[in-house]
């Protein structure tokens, strides 16, 4: 079977063992799919779930990328929101965190690719279609391999 683009994205930033246990739920990786098989009443709460499976990955790539905390608590509260039962309780999760998104932004400073990856965060937010949302999944996948992580394996040593 053809992996998505949205499957790539989750696989390439959750590629460490206990990220993908951390987060890779088989929901969440099936988001996609179920996406494009829901039902017209369910058509919001699965698109839902795809926009906050890229969002989510987006912001690993800002946390590992910038080594930021804020980064890493709006992580937090994505996941939390991917166990959300419908669109109301994924809107309850982020409005009960608001002040978590609104610190991502504040006295935050980023390099050119930490700027990118939070434009398309934005942009994550603001699609409300499937093709604006594929748009960001193909520019995410392009951006994903080319931001420089060195600064990780120097921790490592």
């Amino acid at each position: 079977m053809l992996v998505s683009p949205y499957q790539r994205l989750l696989e390439l930033v959750f590629a460490q063992p206990a990220d993908t246990a951390r987060y890779l739920h088989p929901t969440t990786l099936a988001a996609y799919r179920t996406f494009e098989q829901a039902s017209p009443q369910d058509i919001a709460y699965r698109f839902e779930r795809v926009r906050l499976g890229v969002a989510l990955s987006l912001m690993k790539l800002l946390s590992d990328l910038g080594d930021l905390d804020e980064a890493r608590a709006v992580l937090d509260v994505l996941h939390r929101a991917l166990k959300a039962p419908s669109v109301g309780a994924i809107d309850a999760t982020i409005q009960k965190d608001a002040a978590t998104f609104e610190r991502l932004y504040t006295n935050l400073y980023v390099n050119e690719e930490g700027e990118q990856l939070l434009h398309l965060f934005e942009r994550t937010l603001d699609a409300d279609s499937q093709p604006l949302m594929d748009d960001v999944i193909r520019e995410a996948l392009r951006l994903g391999p080319k931001l420089d992580f060195s600064h990780l394996a120097d921790d490592d040593e």
